[in-house]
């Protein structure tokens, strides 16, 4: 510190600098508050910094003041502050020299009460529920018999002892025990990876895919049961689609993992009852079953043995089933005898009626009138014959007139499309004259346009053309430097050239006169 005093000043009061004045009231403030105790509500809180350490306020109803949780504190913090929270933070008051602050740098955090637990677990609840985790339709049945049961406790702790011996007991299956902290920092976290774990196993793999979970833990005060009020654990539970027993603590305890798993049980013990049934009650009922089966199927075979015998006795015997057919056999074979010889008789008959119209002379005259028919048709056919040949021959006598008057038909096709060929040719080549004169007139127009146009007339009035390495033409003499080698085009040729320096003409030039001369004076034409 220093401590100069100046004559000129109006007082004597010491003078310090800005850091000695920050580092003894940083200082004074570390000495006066080196622990203390606040409660109130976080306030800011966006959870850790990059660098790990956690930067928050603490506030009331009437105050505000800057706080900090240096990285490995944090990390060693049993509860994870949230927005909103009230706490109780122990630690030592500090100044920040850089922005003129203070600030608490807290050591240990705790909540404010079992009052101010129980309202973050309701808020909780009440964000996760508005989000449909706790819906009764997204809760799944547990089966009947699973043939594999993971489990999510301590290996260390009595649970898994008591569900592994009840599971013995009622109906021995696979479990599969995934070793987590139940108590602590981190052990939410781990919770929520072990469910998330076995949901990520395949059916068939090496490692079988349980069929239900049981996520379980002994009983403790609402501290000791805080981990499974993570939203971490929460959502974990409502995601797993293999479904989920939660058994943590004792019947009276309840935790929000109750809400969101598929099943709640009492005690881990009750967890393991949900899970298998009784083997024994199994076997019990499966013979009981059987036993009734066997009754049934007896009873039933009983039940039709009398039907078929009740039947039978309606039944009639097998000499009156076969006395009425053999009465109509009998009466059949005595009526065929006397039915073939009527039958006999009666084809006779009819033959003698038949042989009655054969006489020859019916015969002869039914062969006379076929055999005239038979003429009669084969003139009409000779007739038919010649009149085809008549016509045939009329055909082939125009076919051959045709044939001979077809080359003189040919030949006046022939004349006449010559002429019309010979007439066309003379009018194609009068249109073609026609158009190449007027394409030379035009053509001849369009010349008279590009000489009209062409620079090469100004060249003819005594003009020239300035062109410089790459034959491009110059325009302006800034375009030019000293010792550049030029073009100049007449309207006779061109002739090469080297710019120099602007200055006066070289000697032997005439000098020009300053006035440009007159030109000479029109005469009078009168």
């Amino acid at each position: 510190m220093s401590n100069v005093f100046d004559g000129d000043s109006p007082t004597n009061l010491a003078e310090y600098s800005v850091s000695e004045l920050s580092g003894s009231i940083k200082r004074t403030v570390e000495t006066a508050f080196d622990q203390v105790r606040v409660r109130g509500e976080i306030s800011g809180y966006r959870g850790p910094h990059s660098s790990g350490h956690a930067y928050f306020a603490l506030k009331d109803d009437r105050a505000r003041i800057d706080a900090v949780i240096w990285k490995g504190t944090f990390s060693r913090l049993k509860f994870r502050p949230e927005e909103g929270m009230e706490v109780i933070a122990t630690g030592k008051v500090t100044t920040f020299p850089g922005s003129s602050k203070y600030q608490i740098v807290i050591e240990t955090l705790e909540p404010a009460g079992a009052g101010a637990l129980m309202a973050l677990i309701e808020e909780r609840k009440r964000k996760l529920g508005a989000e449909g985790l706790f819906d009764a339709a997204r809760k799944k049945r547990l089966p009947f018999m699973p043939g594999v049961i993971g489990v999510v406790t301590s290996p260390t702790g009595a649970v898994i002892r008591d569900i592994l011996h009840r599971i013995s007991d009622r109906f021995p299956v696979h479990v599969l025990v995934w070793p987590v902290k139940v108590q602590g920092d981190g052990s939410g976290e781990e919770v929520a990876n072990a469910i998330r774990g076995f949901n990520a196993l395949e059916p068939s793999g090496a490692i079988p895919r349980p069929d239900v979970l049981i996520v379980a833990r002994g009983g403790g005060s609402l501290e000791d049961l805080w981990s499974f009020n993570d939203e971490i654990v929460v959502r974990a539970a409502a995601d797993s689609a293999i479904p989920l027993i939660s058994a943590v603590g004792h019947e009276t305890d309840w935790t929000l993992i109750d809400y969101a798993a598929d099943v709640r049980a009492p005690t881990p013990t009750g967890a393991a009852e949900m899970a298998v049934p009784v083997k024994a009650e199994l076997e019990a009922q499966a013979a009981a079953l059987a036993a009734r089966l066997q009754g049934c199927m007896n009873r039933q075979m009983d039940q039709r043995r009398q039907s078929v015998r009740a039947l039978m006795r309606a039944l009639p015997s097998l000499d009156q089933l076969l006395a009425l057919p053999r009465r109509r056999f009998d009466e059949a074979a005595i009526g065929l005898g006397r039915g073939l010889e009527l039958n006999t008789i009666n084809k006779r008959r009819g033959f003698e009626r038949v042989a009655g119209h054969l006489r020859p002379d019916v015969l002869s005259n039914r062969i006379a009138e076929r055999r005239q028919t038979l003429n009669e048709r084969m003139a009409r056919a000779e007739r038919m014959v010649e009149r085809l040949i008549d016509r045939s021959k009329a055909r082939v006598d125009r076919a051959e007139a045709i044939l001979a008057s077809l080359p003189a038909r040919l030949k006046t096709r022939t004349d006449r499309g010559r002429e019309r060929l010979g007439n066309l040719s003379r009018h194609a080549d009068t249109a073609v004259r026609h158009q190449l004169t007027r394409a030379r007139a035009e053509l001849s127009a369009q010349d008279r346009v590009l000489q009209s146009l062409s620079y090469k007339n100004v060249l003819k009035r005594g003009y020239a053309v300035i062109r410089d390495e790459d034959n491009r033409p110059v325009s302006q003499a800034a375009h030019l430097s000293s010792g550049m080698g030029i073009a100049i085009e007449f309207a006779d040729g061109r002739v090469g050239a080297m710019t120099t320096e602007g200055g006066a003409p070289p000697a032997g030039a005439k000098k020009r006169s300053a006035k440009p001369a007159e030109p000479p004076k029109q005469g009078s034409l009168f």
